[in-house]
């Protein structure tokens, strides 16, 4: 801001463009006080998520008079919705693991990296980074959770096992613990459908196996996603097809860029949508200026 300022740039806050047309061999941009004037324009003003932090869809609208067309758009980095109670009551459980977004046998998206529970499915950045496919999929499709993925089955059979011979007094619900989260490693008992009170001796090899089997694949439903007010991406955006990838120029409006989450260009968790903003703004800025 500072640099704006000493570099005699012009700022104009709360003053929301409404049309934005080719006037000569410029643009004319209109406002609701004034109608301003420009040799080139950086259309930079983001996607439709997260709208309280200022997401709008107006970078779209905007372009549309001038040829450019978006993709259809979808919430994305955003909490995944499932059915059944296991979300409701696991809420405010965090665990590390692999999760896959399946649909029948075809494996649609799949991530390692921390899971958390919430009231209504899973959230943070294992089921953010699967979640722009399960925009585009909706309803239909299964998410499975691995929560000892640095096992395989047979290895943690294994383990379970010897926990059955040398602590066989101990309630099933403790058959996790000290492995998983103790809230979890309980609802897997639960959803395998064992007794919690019984004794762990009295868990049959098979009943073992389907424990290793359900913490290597607890499935929830999918329902969908949260909507744009909570996503912290936009998935899809204008067809980078209109644009020079090697300046961020319209192909067909000479002065005319694009640049950031209005195009549609989207990345994983870890800071490639910031990256990519920040890249594409720099590029867009000194060929626009």
């Amino acid at each position: 801001r500072l640099a704006l300022e000493k570099s005699g740039v012009e700022l104009r806050c709360s003053s929301p463009v409404r049309e934005l047309l080719r006037s000569g061999k410029g643009y004319q941009i209109s406002t609701d006080d004034e109608k301003l004037y420009a040799d080139c324009v950086i259309m930079a003003c983001g996607g439709a998520a997260g709208e309280k932090l200022g997401g709008v869809s107006d970078g779209y609208e905007l372009m549309k008079p001038l040829g450019h067309k978006r993709t259809k758009l979808y919430p994305c980095l955003v909490q995944l919705i499932c059915e059944g109670d296991y979300p409701k009551a696991l809420k405010g459980v965090r665990a590390d693991g692999m999760v896959k977004l399946m649909l029948g046998d075809d494996i649609l998206a799949e991530s390692r990296g921390e899971i958390q529970f919430t009231e209504t499915g899973i959230s943070g950045p294992a089921a953010f980074d699967i979640s722009r496919a399960a925009s585009t999929i909706g309803e239909g499709a299964t998410i499975y959770m691995d929560f000892l993925q640095d096992y395989s089955c047979a290895a943690l059979e294994v383990l379970l096992l010897k926990r059955r011979e040398n602590h066989g007094s101990l309630e099933a619900s403790e058959l996790f613990t000290g492995m998983l989260h103790n809230r979890l490693g309980r609802m897997i008992v639960k959803y395998c459908g064992f007794s919690a009170t019984a004794p762990l001796s009295a868990l049959s090899d098979e009943d073992i196996l389907k424990a290793c089997r359900i913490s290597k694949a607890f499935p929830l439903r999918l329902k969908g996603t949260e909507g744009f007010a909570n996503a912290q991406v936009t998935a899809g955006g204008l067809k980078t097809t209109g644009f020079n990838p090697e300046t961020l120029e319209s192909w067909f409006m000479p002065g005319l860029f694009a640049c950031g989450e209005v195009l549609d260009v989207d990345g994983d968790c870890g800071g490639y949508n910031l990256q990519w903003a920040w890249a594409s703004g720099n590029l867009a800025g000194r060929l626009g200026k």
